[in-house]
């Protein structure tokens, strides 16, 4: 492959992941302005792997979780975003999602797009600790976005306190036990006076 296809590949790729700005999410900015966008929650989600590692659960290198964090939501483009509390089919999901990395990441030649298919597969499997570090990352920023914005998106879907703790807690405190520890009292002090 000559080294303009790999470069053609590789703008092709970045032409195709711009579409993740259009893709808006439940959560609202924390000024709830507006709803935040993928782009926008995978970004902001890189920035505080870069600030928080140290809350890990266990040893990580912070420039791997970040690269996990940077593409853990490129699916998006194919699939929307599916809420938490949106009760959709897990099997069909993941089948989707699979169709979709493929795609996706076949578009980019095969010595960069097959590394970042296993960094995704590796996100979404959380048997490392990167990886459990990342998804508790991606739970503890709408969990944060939630209590900030009085209640958001669980407002919006009348979720429980019960199913906060169900949904949120498992995964944050395998990958941040400290981060839950900080949920833990934000989520009693949000559910106290109701």
């Amino acid at each position: 492959m000559s080294s303009i296809t790999a470069l053609q590949q590789q703008l092709a790729f970045l032409r195709e992941i711009d579409r993740l700005k259009g893709i808006v999410r439940q959560s609202p900015l924390l000024d709830q302005s507006r709803k935040e966008n993928s782009a926008e929650h995978s970004w902001h989600l890189a920035m505080y792997a870069l600030l928080l590692s140290e809350y890990a659960s266990g040893p990580v290198n912070t420039q791997r979780v970040m690269q996990m964090l940077l593409i853990h939501d490129i699916v998006e483009i194919d699939v929307g975003d599916t809420p938490l509390h949106s009760g959709a089919s897990a099997s069909a999901q993941t089948a989707r999602e699979t169709a979709a990395t493929t795609r996706l990441f076949g578009l980019l030649p095969a010595d960069q797009g097959a590394p970042l298919l296993a960094l995704w597969q590796e996100f979404e499997a959380a048997e490392t600790d990167d990886a459990r570090f990342a998804k508790a990352l991606d739970r503890f920023q709408p969990l944060l976005i939630n209590i900030f914005t009085g209640g958001g998106t669980w407002t919006e879907n009348q979720v429980t306190e019960a199913q906060v703790h169900a949904r949120y807690g498992p995964v944050i405190q395998r990958g941040a036990p400290q981060l839950w520890a900080v949920c833990e009292e934000w989520v009693r002090g949000h559910f106290g006076g109701k």
